[in-house]
């Protein structure tokens, strides 16, 4: 051996990608000297080497936007630091659309961009013509221009990050496998590691598996989910094109195809509908370097389109067809935070092919998360808690990303749905609301209900960003919940037991509101971060002095879970995840009442049963408990049911529900309901960056009770006041459409985007939510402003308003 391998570590990386290269820079920078980084081969030798390069800051949300923004930055400056060439070039980037449909697509990303302060400009084809003078425009019906992306060379990327980590005093190490990551007491505590002949054990309480398409298994040794799987990416290379100059980077979705010129030759890739699942029986041991072997008959539909795209491609030769592998996730975003299973097992993996442009500014998130404890800003749709431990199932991701490498560039529709891999979690009332027209999404591997079609209509969605074909639908089961009673499964909803002699201390110090309530009381409360960020926003019912029953948000279950087991101090608690045993029924509405007195014998007066309480009761042959709770500002209980239960009383219901007009509902209908309420949504409205009094959530804080984390920090904002506010927008014209992300602007100037949308059908227009900046303003003062929402590049009036549009004084769920 050349160089030994050390026996200690206070951090060790696994994986020498971009994105271990990175980690190791960006903990480095921090000044964390005693960091070794093992590759188990070459660096860049996995997927690296052979990416694409493209530089977009533009993405999904601001704070991936701000990641993208930063790695860009970050590769200009790298290499008149490390004196690596980094083939950073910012030539600019034109996206263009071939439908109206994508051609409003991109004009929304356009607003987004400018909210985001990201260098934007619509272009028309005569411009892009101008500007890609070798491009067939004939049906180009509209295009974006964003000057400052660009591309690189993302092997030269890796080894400049590699170099800056080692000028700080990491070490990295190639031709070093880690064989397996040790633990103690439920932590990691160390990485055994061969190379050749020699074997050997770091010590180290934190590992980062960087390892790409090797994460998964890597992960699974441990019980680690690590839900990705490696797909087969194509693009060819042209010989060299006498002319061929510098030109931005070029993306047709429509056509699944990007270009990009690069030393005088052309390149032509392809992120095609359904991709080619690769290495499901494990990935050779002598990987490195290795290309794929070639398919031009997958490839050739791209290849027809491309030449009539760019007609030199016709007679241009081809000097390289390229096929190799990358990895791809569920749901198309890649994994950084430390696993809910293991303490101390950090990753940054899972990139989608979109590596590179991530990698810079997710290095330097997850280092800060490493070294800080907490999150620098919400990173929630990257979070590894949102993964499901059913998603490391092979058939499952086999099938699923043939999927997910295509929607990179399909139309990225609102409420669009994935096709492949559905109905692994069912309610039990799944057959019964089939039968009577539901059409499912999927929200963590559950099939829930999001409308019902009516007899005879088709039972499929047909996406747009106009209205679609269940807006009516949803319209009718809107007012049904306004003016009858209507019925929601909310099976999916994540249930926690929390019980022992110290529940209630241990519940005081994790919540805002008071804990300490009467069994029978339910409180909406938030549990939140040093910060005063809302890590949860969920309701707790105390069923007895020593028991409690949390109910969150289903998607963010494992992230809740983890928060809970993470924070037991001393306390004798035990915390147990009991979603499965209990489906929900909600019937809401003004006609609740009669509907469930017509199959309960239990008294639901505001007397006995008042907002905010719960009982035990009989309903049908069956038993419930009904909490007197909503999420859709009516009259309504939710009733748990054991699981074996829930179709009878479903169907005790449904029965006693034609007398009253009953009428299923759908996920659509909550949100559309909930959002005339103001009603915050975990992840959109509020996250772990959002400061609880900001959100408008003060109500549910009691700085009374000393101790609960946060409380310094809310206090804190309370003296110094608010620097912005949760806003509620209606847009004045009802035909618009609102979904999240629209640009909000104030007195003419953008000041942030809509964190989230649906339509009104009670108030008659779209309704959003989103922070407006308020420093050293009153109410009155926000509320003295005129607004207006940007969507897709027209300009609407909007009205606002701090206090819910819809029944402001909540007197209707008191009724």
């Amino acid at each position: 051996m050349t160089k030994t391998v050390p026996t200690k570590a206070r951090a060790v990386i696994i994986g020498g990608g971009v994105s271990g290269c990175s980690v190791a820079y960006h903990l480095a920078k921090l000044g964390w000297t005693d960091i070794v980084l093992l590759e188990r081969k070459q660096l860049t030798s996995g997927t690296t080497w052979h990416a694409a390069g493209l530089i977009g800051q533009l993405r999904a949300s601001q704070n991936m936007t701000r990641l993208a923004k930063y790695s860009a930055d970050l590769y200009v400056k790298l290499e008149a630091e490390t004196d690596v060439a980094t083939g950073m070039r910012q030539v600019g980037s034109i996206t263009v659309a071939l439908t109206e449909e994508r051609k409003h697509e991109i004009y929304r990303q356009a607003s987004l961009a400018r909210a985001f302060d990201v260098d934007v400009r619509e272009i028309s084809p005569r411009e892009v013509k101008e500007m890609y003078p070798h491009l067939n425009v004939s049906d180009v019906v509209g295009a974006v221009h964003l000057p400052l992306d660009g591309q690189c060379d993302p092997a030269n990327i890796a080894m400049a990050l590699a170099k800056g980590a080692r000028q700080r005093g990491a070490t990295i190490m190639e031709n070093v496998k880690v064989t397996k990551v040790h633990t103690r007491n439920g932590r990691v505590s160390g990485v055994s590691w061969a190379q050749g002949e020699d074997q050997g054990t770091i010590e180290t309480d934190i590992v980062v598996n960087c390892a790409g398409m090797w994460a998964r298994e890597l992960g699974r040794q441990n019980g680690v989910t690590i839900p990705l799987h490696a797909c087969e990416h194509f693009y060819l290379v042209t010989e060299p094109i006498p002319g061929l100059s510098r030109l931005p980077v070029l993306r047709v979705p429509d056509e699944c195809a990007y270009y990009k010129e690069d030393a005088g030759k052309m390149m032509l890739g392809a992120f095609e509908p359904v991709a080619k699942p690769w290495g499901m029986d494990g990935i050779r041991e002598d990987f490195c370097f290795d290309q794929l072997p070639e398919d031009m008959e997958h490839f050739e539909p791209i290849l027809e389109m491309g030449v009539n795209r760019m007609p030199m491609l016709g007679t241009a030769g081809i000097h390289t067809f390229f096929n190799g592998p990358e990895s791809f996730t569920p749901d198309d975003r890649y994994y950084l935070g430390e696993a809910p299973e293991l303490a101390g097992y950090w990753m940054a993996t899972g990139y989608n092919s979109i590596g590179i442009v991530s990698s810079g500014g997710a290095g330097m998130a997850l280092a800060q998360w490493i070294n800080d404890g907490e999150a620098p800003f919400d990173l929630w749709e990257v979070d590894i808690r949102r993964a499901q431990p059913f998603q490391k199932n092979r058939r499952y991701l086999k099938e699923r990303v043939s999927e997910t490498l295509g929607l990179l560039y399909a139309d990225h529709f609102p409420y669009r749905q994935m096709a492949t891999s559905r109905g692994v979690r069912r309610s039990p009332l799944h057959e019964h609301l089939k039968a009577r027209g539901a059409v499912f999404g999927e929200v963590a591997g559950w099939e829930r209900a999001n409308w019902f079609a009516r007899d005879g209509q088709e039972r499929e969605y047909r996406y747009s960003w106009k209205r679609q074909n269940w807006f009516d639908n949803q319209r009718e089961e809107h007012l049904a919940v306004r003016n009858g009673v209507g019925l929601f499964d909310m099976t999916s909803f994540g249930k926690i037991r929390v019980e022992g002699r110290d529940a209630c201390a241990f519940l005081q110090r994790l919540c805002a509101n008071d804990m300490d309530v009467a069994p029978g009381r339910i409180v909406y409360t938030q549990m939140l971060n040093q910060r005063g960020g809302i890590e949860s926003d969920l309701t707790v019912t105390r069923l007895s002095e020593t028991a409690y029953f949390l109910v969150v948000p289903g998607a963010t279950l494992r992230r809740d879970l983890a928060w809970l087991r993470k924070h037991v101090a001393d306390e004798f608690v035990v915390i147990t995840d009991v979603t499965a045993a209990e489906a929900v029924i909600c019937v809401m509405g003004p006609e609740a009442r009669k509907l469930i007195q017509n199959v309960s014998p239990n008294d639901f007066s505001n007397e006995v049963n008042p907002f905010g309480t719960f009982q035990e009761i009989e309903i049908g042959m069956g038993l419930a408990r009904a909490h007197r709770v909503t999420y859709v500002g009516e009259l309504g209980w939710e009733l748990y049911v054991s699981t074996e239960q829930a179709a009878h009383v479903f169907e005790a219901i449904a029965e006693a529900g034609a007398d009253v007009g009953l009428k299923l509902c759908g996920l659509h209908t909550l949100d559309s309901c909930r959002i005339e309420k103001a009603f915050r949504h975990f992840g959109h409205d509020i996250t772990d960056e959002d400061n609880v009094l900001e959100a408008g959530l003060g109500f549910a804080v009691k700085t009374s009770k000393a101790g609960f984390i946060g409380r310094d920090a809310v206090l804190r904002k309370k003296e110094a006041g608010l620097s912005r506010r949760l806003v509620q927008f209606r847009l004045k014209d009802p035909q618009p459409l609102l979904f999240h992300n629209e640009a909000i602007l104030r007195d003419g100037r953008i000041v942030g985007p809509i964190t989230s949308g649906n339509y009104g059908h009670h108030l008659g227009g779209a309704i959003g939510l989103g922070y407006v900046p308020c420093e050293g303003e009153s109410e009155a003062d926000v509320l003295g402003s005129s607004y207006e929402v940007e969507i897709a590049g027209e300009r609407f009036a909007a009205e606002a308003s701090l206090k819910p549009m819809y029944d402001p004084k909540a007197e209707r769920v008191k009724m």
